[in-house]
């Protein structure tokens, strides 16, 4: 092939590319938006709430918010994979990080295996509202570092559900792929 053959395909190719929409209309799909009130905060047993936004069980993720009251605490554990939180309100952070304190408006990046202890201090002036996007398991360990429990997507889901139930909710609006 010539110079200006080749030219004249990688023309063609471009042009044939620019000719029009990536995704046509025909293909591209609704977003689906969600608001607080159109999903149930449901009470744990802690006294915190849990609301499930969405889950892709086909990835193993779960996308939740929760409410948690001063004081509370979570067993130590560590995600298989990464997991991304953004507080909306009040204060917490990790017994192993104290002076690492998660605010009103501050994100936060876990990478898989990271290992930690999410705690609010008992003397928190308001509840502490965080929006989690998980990834992979949630693995419960003990002091030696020995497995306790696993919680993942299916786990949750099925919680959540229950919980609502229990509660006369429904969670119908929640995203859920992969059932």
């Amino acid at each position: 092939m010539t110079d200006k053959a080749a030219q004249q395909q990688i023309f063609e190719l471009l042009q044939s590319m620019s000719a029009g929409p990536a995704v046509t209309k025909s293909d591209a799909k609704e977003a689906i938006l969600i608001h607080d009130e159109d999903l149930p905060h449901v009470e744990l047993p802690d006294g915190s709430t849990l609301q499930v936004l969405h889950v892709d069980l086909n990835q193993n993720l779960w996308i939740i918010q929760n409410r948690f009251k001063p004081g509370f605490g979570v067993e130590t554990h560590y995600h298989t994979g990464p997991v991304f939180a953004f507080t909306r309100s009040g204060e917490w952070f990790y017994k192993e990080y104290p002076d690492k304190v998660n605010t009103a408006g501050s994100y936060l990046f876990e990478p898989a295996h990271s290992i930690h202890t999410l705690t609010v201090a008992e003397d928190a002036k308001e509840d502490v509202v965080v929006w989690f996007a998980i990834f992979g398991s949630n693995v419960n360990i003990d002091d030696e570092g020995n497995v306790t429990s696993i919680i993942d997507a299916k786990t949750v889901l099925n919680i959540y559900r229950a919980l609502a139930q229990a509660e006369g909710k429904s969670c119908d609006k929640m995203i859920v792929i992969g059932e």
